[in-house]
């Protein structure tokens, strides 16, 4: 398994359109949920993933500090590609995206606002949830952060 982490200038035209098109089958077909998928976020990020059998198996953008949240750096967009679900990429992927935070940002709170359903599944990964449950594109969240 070769978990990659490329900055967005380095990424690939065809690794960017897979790592877009495994968001968008996701986030907005497979949840119903319309927003805007470019932010300008990718810009200033970096992106980690796996790519397997010419797909993006799994995926999570890193958002340094000041990005999302002030003074925290960030992880999102934290999607699994259906092919591959029941495999623990997903546990993986946030192990892969908590070190590179800690490392590349050691004195920065990790922050995420994460879909309720999965709360236990961050706190598992040591994530504290710090706020009540509010809607984000109509989908329940929570704050979460890690130190």
């Amino acid at each position: 398994m070769n978990w990659v982490i490329k900055s967005f200038d380095d990424l690939s035209a065809k690794e960017l359109y897979r790592i877009l098109q495994v968001r968008i089958d996701v986030f907005m077909l497979e949840q119903n949920c319309l927003y805007p998928e470019c932010d300008d976020k990718d810009l200033k990020s970096k992106h980690l993933f796996l790519m397997e059998q010419d797909q993006c198996a799994a995926y999570a953008r890193l958002l340094p500090p000041d990005v999302s949240y002030p003074n925290c750096s960030s992880i999102g967009r934290v999607v699994v590609h259906p092919n591959f679900r029941k495999q623990q990429l997903g546990q993986q992927l946030m192990k892969e995206a908590i070190h590179y935070q800690k490392n590349n940002y050691p004195n920065h709170t990790i922050r995420i606002s994460a879909q309720l359903y999965l709360q236990a599944f961050y706190e598992n990964l040591g994530f504290v949830r710090e706020s009540d449950v509010y809607l984000e594109d109509d989908i329940p969240h929570v704050e979460m952060a890690l130190d």
